[in-house]
């Protein structure tokens, strides 16, 4: 467990999971998530996650989920997995009201400060939208670099949403660490 100025981080527990699924829904889709500036509402309807998916994520052998808790509760998440010579970093939430205020920045750090000393890799790997032109500026400004590497929107899968365009895509971004 870490403590920056702003918030406590640690991993989250299978007792947070439903706090956790509200959180990264709230700052993806739908009304609530227009309050901050990272959302995908133009983008997508319906669900960003689910229980299940998650459970799995906290309960992954090769992975962790951190939380960042202010006083009173969950304000921000972050999903990492091992995977071949490189951490894998996703399911990154901050509460829309927060949004803007350096909490994000302070999770990411921690984030690859956690992937680079707990686990030893040296690279930490994300798939973005392409179209959330903003959100890649962001990783950029902190040293993500774009790779061109593109994979397809999972369209007809529901568990990730319901697409308001047909051009979705993924592009894979890297920064080195340590």
């Amino acid at each position: 467990m870490t403590r920056s100025e702003l918030c406590t981080i640690r991993a989250a527990r299978p007792a947070d999971v439903p706090t956790l699924v509200d959180l990264v829904e709230s700052a993806y889709r739908g009304e609530r998530s227009q309050a901050g500036w990272t959302h995908e509402a133009d983008l997508l309807d319906g669900q960003r996650t689910d229980v299940d998916m998650v459970r799995a994520a906290v309960t992954h052998p090769e992975g962790a989920v951190l939380v960042a808790e202010d006083r009173t509760k969950i304000v921000a998440c972050c999903q990492l997995e091992r995977r071949s010579g490189h951490a894998y970093f996703g399911m990154f939430a901050v509460s829309p009201v927060l949004q803007g205020g350096g909490l994000g920045r302070a999770l990411l750090a921690e984030a690859e400060r956690f992937a680079t000393e707990e686990w030893g890799v040296g690279e930490m790997r994300m798939t973005v939208i392409v179209q959330r032109h903003d959100l890649i500026a962001w990783y950029e400004r902190r040293g993500y670099i774009r790779t061109g590497e593109l994979t397809p929107f999972p369209y007809g899968d529901e568990r990730f949403g319901l697409p308001k365009r047909s051009d979705l895509a993924f592009e894979i971004l890297t920064k080195k660490l340590g």
